[in-house]
């Protein structure tokens, strides 16, 4: 009887499951979205992420008709806003703003994060790439990397940098420097770009590698902190006057990036709906001045793209830290 009993439990649960199936089926992209989409950022309010996010979750919540809110989950390098992200219902309603930071740098530095980047999550588009601009405080009478390279080379050690942390792009730039001349570097890690930054200014550091966002322009233009090179293989467009490292050091490349994100298994239709509205906002001439104003450049595509993208990354960053020998904190 108490056998009966469980499978009559069982059935009931069965039935139950099937009929709340019914009445809430599995999201697909006719009926996406609707309710709010929440965009998950591993960053604190006002950092680059953040910035990138609020422009394109308003353009978001036109072209889908449901709001796009933003759900700041700063800490761990990005690990527990992108935890949450990859743990959540494969719906469409939650999506991940993610950065090489938080999804590429960890496996690299052979930290082990409770998530997979390529197995957990599903790529929807790469949104944009963020050059770094080398800085140097206004008193050294430098105004080249060569010229940086030759004062380090004069002072071996004794030249300081900052960065937001072992492993973090910034920091993977000055390794990569230092390792393309020979030069032997100091580095500072702080707990985010800011309080490196303020190092620099009072003269506590002699350099540091900075996204270029509209604040760190601002000090450029002001002369309190001078820029000597970007990091990308190009000039940006925010900085066409200030010359790359790769035109000194041929082969240096190293950029921060952001790409749209879905928890695994979500349905096709709604990450080829989901792509398809990004991508057009991305490629708005408007959209593209708002993130040229903020350092960074549109790089739209397909989730293919997005996921063959990520692991010529990680090869990379897997050199960097290889050749550097970093070995995380």
């Amino acid at each position: 009887m108490k056998f009966i009993a469980m499978l009559c439990g069982a059935c009931l649960l069965a039935t139950n499951y099937a009929i709340s199936a019914q009445i809430h089926p599995i999201s697909s992209g006719k009926d996406y979205p609707n309710k709010p989409v929440r965009l998950i950022v591993t960053s604190s309010v006002g950092g680059p992420a953040d910035a990138l996010s609020r422009l394109v979750g308003a353009k978001l919540t036109e072209a889908l008709g449901q709001t796009a809110l933003i759900d700041n989950r700063d800490g761990a390098s990005g690990m527990i806003g992108s935890q949450l992200a990859a743990r959540s219902a494969p719906d469409g309603y939650t999506l991940l703003v993610g950065s090489g930071s938080s999804l590429m740098n960890a496996p690299a530095l052979k930290i082990k994060p409770p998530y997979d980047p390529f197995t957990d999550f599903s790529p929807v588009t790469l949104m944009v790439i963020n050059p770094q601009i080398l800085l140097v405080h206004n008193t050294l009478p430098l105004n080249s990397v060569k010229e940086l390279v030759e004062l380090a080379k004069s002072k071996p050690g004794q030249i300081t940098y900052g960065s937001g942390g072992v492993g973090a792009a910034p920091h993977l730039g000055a390794e990569l420097l230092s390792a393309m001349t020979g030069i032997t570097l100091l580095h500072v890690p702080y707990k985010g770009s800011a309080p490196a930054l303020i190092d620099l200014l009072a003269g506590q550091l002699q350099f540091v590698f900075n996204t270029m966002q509209p604040s760190v322009m601002t000090l450029v233009k002001s002369g309190r902190v001078r820029g000597l090179a970007v990091s990308s293989a190009q000039r940006s467009p925010a900085a066409p006057n200030i010359p790359t490292v790769a035109e000194t050091y041929p082969g240096f490349e190293n950029i921060s990036w952001y790409g749209l994100f879905a928890p695994a298994k979500t349905p096709q239709d709604i990450i080829a709906k989901l792509n398809a509205n990004v991508v057009k906002i991305l490629r708005e001439p408007e959209m593209a001045q708002s993130l040229a104003s903020q350092g960074a450049e549109p790089a739209p595509g397909t989730p293919e793209a997005l996921r063959k993208f990520m692991r010529l990354e990680s090869g990379r960053l897997k050199k960097i830290i290889a050749y550097a020998g970093l070995k995380s904190d």
